[in-house]
């Protein structure tokens, strides 16, 4: 990135610009304006509340199981397909659906069986665009796995396919549907209570996803290295890489595009704004030599047009534990985790503190994710996680692994989406 592609004078942007309704009402203005009339034959395929989805399933791993549970909990859907590029994670899943499953060794074939409605894809970061690209033109409804992109411009190239292609898609940043999350967000932003955001916490340390390691050291029988590589530079099989892909900057992009794109996405939500303007970090392999390009320990800033600032810090590190967000506002401040929230009204310097609201939960995020997908699909309703939402999401971790990467400030200007560096 240049220094010298865009003027380095942003100018601020309208945190209700390209809101998700701007996208749908433009979306159905490009179709008119195409000479296509917006019937409920071609712009929605209806279900009944009875008819049962057909599901298949693109990632068998262990994320790809564990959705796929909460899938096989919900009524009318049935898992019908399954592709994998490797073959125990695909008979792992195959028993659990009771073996009535078509496997398929590529992908393609199964988005090319008109027996399957709807596709779940749980694949490293790498593969998502072109899978969700090739789903979107084979007319399938898609349940993808965040973050939704491996490259910020990847993004618009997805939000075209699902425009054109008119099909639902929702994007597993499963707080969207948690009920003690959008209560919290009715409660104290919509109702204004928590007044001018400055500052965002977001921290989330020792995830274990990223410090998985193999028992084992060759290939594995019945696994394809150069189906899992797909459009990543090949190199020799390396059982760190397969097994703990998410470690690795040709896959994914750690713990900044896996945990920060959740917490991302729950404060643009809350906020209101969704584009930053500047992204900076630090961090690096500090502790874990294990080969892995991805940090073991990173701290990220950024900052939006509207003045406010949020920050994302992780390691893995032993010892360090914990995951959560923390909005401090003029008016009070908001502890939120999976588990529940902590609302803290502010109160005059030398007045008696307010006692705090405490709202616990024990919901299952997945299931309420997974239905709200499924319930679209019949609908044909925006989902809770669009792909716009998602997208700009993704797009924040992303400036935060570019300024990891280039050790420098990132600017962004929303007005053209460049992304830009000062030496």
């Amino acid at each position: 990135m240049k220094d010298d592609t865009i003027s380095p004078k942003l100018k601020r942007r309208n945190p209700e610009q390209d809101s998700r309704r701007r996208f749908i009402k433009r979306t159905a203005q490009g179709a008119v304006g195409a000479g296509i009339a917006l019937t409920a034959d071609n712009w929605q395929r209806v279900l009944g509340a009875n008819d049962r989805i057909r599901l298949g399933v693109i990632g068998t791993g262990n994320r790809g199981q564990d959705v796929s549970n909460a899938f096989m909990k919900q009524e009318g859907l049935e898992i019908v397909a399954l592709s994998d590029a490797y073959d125990l994670y695909l008979n792992q899943l195959q028993e659990k659906v009771g073996g009535k499953a078509r496997a398929f060794p590529d992908y393609r074939g199964m988005l090319d069986d008109k027996a399957v409605d709807a596709v779940f894809i749980a694949t490293p970061d790498h593969w998502h665009t072109q899978m969700a690209i090739d789903a979107c033109k084979a007319g399938k409804d898609i349940y993808i796995e965040k973050p939704l992109t491996f490259t910020i411009e990847e993004g618009h190239r997805i939000i075209n396919a699902v425009k054109e292609s008119k099909r639902v898609m929702q994007v597993g940043l499963q707080q969207r549907s948690g009920e003690h999350y959008i209560e919290a967000k009715r409660e104290y932003f919509d109702s204004g209570k928590i007044g001018k955001i400055t500052l965002v916490r977001t921290w989330w340390h020792g995830n274990s996803y990223h410090l998985r390691r193999p028992n084992f050291k060759d290939k594995p029988d019945g696994l394809d290295w150069r189906r899992f590589l797909g459009p990543a530079t090949y190199r020799e099989f390396d059982a760190h890489q397969f097994y703990n892909w998410r470690a690795y900057l040709d896959f994914g992009g750690g713990q900044i595009t896996d945990l920060f794109t959740h917490w991302i996405d729950v404060v643009h939500w809350y906020v209101n704004e969704d584009v930053p303007v500047t992204a900076n970090a630090v961090g690096g392999v500090y502790h874990y030599k294990d080969g892995r390009t991805a940090p073991d320990t990173i701290a990220i800033q950024l900052e939006y047009p509207s003045s406010w600032a949020a920050t994302f810090e992780a390691t893995l590190a032993p010892g360090a534990r914990g995951a959560a967000i923390e909005f401090m506002g003029t008016g009070g401040r908001l502890y939120i985790d999976r588990g529940g929230y902590v609302w803290q009204e502010m109160t005059p310097r030398r007045a008696a503190p307010t006692p705090p609201v405490e709202r616990k939960t024990s919901e299952d995020l997945n299931a309420a994710h997974v239905k709200n997908f499924l319930d679209c699909v019949r609908s044909r309703k925006l989902p809770n996680s669009d792909v716009v939402s998602a997208h700009r999401s993704a797009l924040a971790s992303h400036l935060g692994k570019i300024a990891y990467i280039e050790k420098k400030r990132i600017n962004y200007d929303p007005n053209i989406e460049k992304a830009y560096s000062w030496a």
